[in-house]
């Protein structure tokens, strides 16, 4: 029995362009299980869709609750270890540019361009000038022009793997920098052995090299069918596209929607 649903958004649950459709905006209303988010974006992204229960947000680091807006936990990378791994970066990766998001807004410096559309976000005039003004810091974000995000990862594993978590969510460039141990598997983990879940009864969706941690964890999981290479590898099942309500699809079927 599946009790719990969890689904990325970008590129798995929404179409381009960050659109929910009524398709399945009625499924997941209609289907008799929880429904949670587990996306890389922060919470104040998540709440634009007017989704209820409750969002994993910021690949792990945060747990939000929808329906009161509420931040109900974060883990941070504590500032010396934002330095130190921005400091070991940049002698690896060239002309890369650093931003930190602090659960509230995105911090860069300039060479910082990776800012997605719709995402709140200060450019400061130095490196130091974020670090000083980040109260806290969920998740680095570090961004080279023209990178192969694959291979851009590997060589900032191999660097700073030892202090952080190191992942993409397929943006040219960009790599999703988490604190250390933390995923979007462990945050789900956590959150449904306080729900007195099983991972048995989890079903997973994504699309991404961060979602292979939560499809690895859950019971049943689902590349979607514009999936990344590596995640259709690693998932037996696989969802028509976002594009075509895959999310959606499989919910009907499964829970005879």
């Amino acid at each position: 029995m599946i009790r719990l649903i969890a689904t990325d958004l970008d590129g798995t649950l929404l179409h381009p362009g960050g659109v929910l459709s009524d398709r399945t905006r009625a499924t997941l209303e209609a289907v008799d299980a929880d429904v949670v988010v587990v996306t890389a974006r922060p919470p104040r992204y998540v709440e634009d869709l007017a989704l209820t229960g409750t969002a994993i947000c910021a690949n792990g680091a945060m747990i939000y609750d929808l329906a009161n807006r509420q931040v109900l936990e974060a883990q941070t990378v504590p500032l010396d270890i934002v330095r130190k791994v921005a400091e070991a970066l940049a002698e690896v990766i060239p002309d890369v540019g650093i931003a930190v998001e602090t659960g509230l807004e995105v911090l860069g410096e300039p060479r910082f361009q990776g800012f997605g559309p719709n995402n709140p976000h200060r450019t400061l005039e130095l490196l130091d000038h974020v670090f000083d003004e980040a109260h806290q810091v969920v998740q680095m974000l570090a961004w080279a022009p023209d990178a192969e995000a694959d291979h851009l990862m590997e060589i900032a594993a191999e660097a700073v793997g030892q202090h952080v978590t190191v992942t993409h969510s397929g943006g040219i460039g960009l790599l999703d920098i988490s604190p250390p141990g933390v995923s979007k598997a462990s945050a789900l983990e956590s959150l449904c052995r306080a729900r007195g879940i099983s991972k048995e009864e989890v079903i997973a969706f994504g699309d991404m090299p961060n979602d292979l941690s939560v499809l690895g964890w859950a019971g049943t999981a689902y590349a979607m069918g514009n999936a990344h290479p590596r995640v259709k590898q690693a998932c037996s099942n696989h969802a028509p596209p976002n594009t075509e309500d895959g999310v959606a699809q499989i919910i009907e079927q499964l829970f005879r929607l």
